[in-house]
C-alpha cells in the first residue's frame, strides 16, 4: 500500500518551514529571493537523514552503505525531496535543529554527556524523531542512556495498529526481524510524547543492516526490501508527524 497523499503531505510540512530554527514559519511563496550572501534555509534544503556522532566507543558510523540507500528508496518511492547523502551531527551541533529524523546505531557503548542528554531532551519535545537499530551490542547502553533522557517516558511496544507501520506500506506483524541475532523475535519499541512517537527503537531486527548493499550480508532480496520499506515507513511518520510551529 502506498498512499501518495502523505507523500504531499510531507512535503508540504517541510516546505512551509517546519524546521526547530529560529523565527516564524514562512511560506516558500512569501519568502525574498535569497541573496549571494545569504545561507540557504533549512526549509529550501533537501531533507536528509542525520546520523548520530556519540561518544562512548561504540561505531556510530557502522554501515556506511545504509543511509544511501535509504535516501533512495525515500526519493524513488515518495518523490519527497531527499538529498543523496547522509548528514552527520553532535547533538551539541546548531545543525541539529535542521534535521526532523536522526538515526543513530553501532555495535559498541553510547555515552551523551549531561548536556547532549539535555539537548536530545529537547529536540524531541520540540518535534524531532530518533530512530535507533539496535546493530547487536547497543542495547544495554541504549536503554541506560535514553533513560537519562527521559526518566519519566519508559520504552514501550510501539502497537501494531500504529501508523509507523501503515504510513506507507503494511507491516501487520511489526517490524520485520531481519538478522538473528539472539534469535528473539524483533520488536518495535518507542518513547511517545503525548500522541506522537518520537523515538523509534528497531530491537533484535537490525534495519540498519538490511539497508547496506546486498552483498554486503548476502540478506535474500525479501528482506533487504522489507528493511528499505520499513525505513520508508519511518522517515515519512518523522516528517508527517512533526508539529507545526
Amino acid at each position: 500500500m502506498a498512499s501518495t497523499k502523505l507523500w504531499a503531505v510531507g512535503f508540504g510540512l517541510w516546505a512551509m518551514g517546519t524546521g526547530f530554527g529560529a523565527g516564524p514559519s514562512v511560506p516558500l511563496a512569501h519568502r525574498a529571493e535569497p541573496t549571494a550572501r545569504r545561507p540557504e534555509p533549512a526549509a529550501e534544503r533537501p531533507m536528509t537523514v542525520a546520523r548520530l556522532q556519540y561518544e562512548g566507543g561504540g561505531d556510530w558510523y557502522a554501515n556506511p552503505s545504509s543511509l544511501p540507500n535509504l535516501l533512495g528508496a525515500i526519493r524513488e518511492r515518495t518523490g519527497m525531496p531527499v538529498a543523496r547523502t547522509e548528514a552527520r551531527v553532535r547533538l551539541t551541533d546548531d545543525a541539529l535543529w535542521d534535521h526532523a529524523f536522526l538515526h543513530a546505531t553501532g555495535h559498541g557503548a553510547i555515552k551523551l554527556s549531561d548536556a547532549e542528554v539535555a539537548r536530545l531532551r529537547e529536540y524531541l519535545l520540540r518535534g524531532g524523531f530518533l530512530h535507533v537499530s539496535d546493530n547487536y551490542g547497543l542495547d544495554e547502553s541504549f536503554r541506560r542512556e535514553i533513560a537519562r533522557v527521559f526518566p519519566d517516558r519508559p520504552l514501550v511496544d510501539v502497537p501494531l495498529t500504529h501508523p509507523v507501520y501503515h504510513v506507507v506500506y503494511d507491516f501487520p506483524k511489526g517490524v520485520p526481524k531481519i538478522h538473528e541475532h539472539d534469535g528473539k523475535p524483533a520488536r518495535g519499541l518507542g518513547i511517545f510524547i503525548g500522541d506522537r512517537l518520537a523515538v523509534y527503537y528497531d530491537y533484535q531486527s537490525d534495519l540498519g543492516n538490511g539497508w547496506e548493499d546486498p552483498e554486503v550480508y548476502k540478506d535474500p532480496p525479501a528482506l533487504h526490501e522489507a528493511a528499505l520499506r520499513m525505513g520508508v515507513n519511518l522517515f515519512v511518520y518523522a516528517v508527517t508527524s512533526r508539529p507545526a510551529r
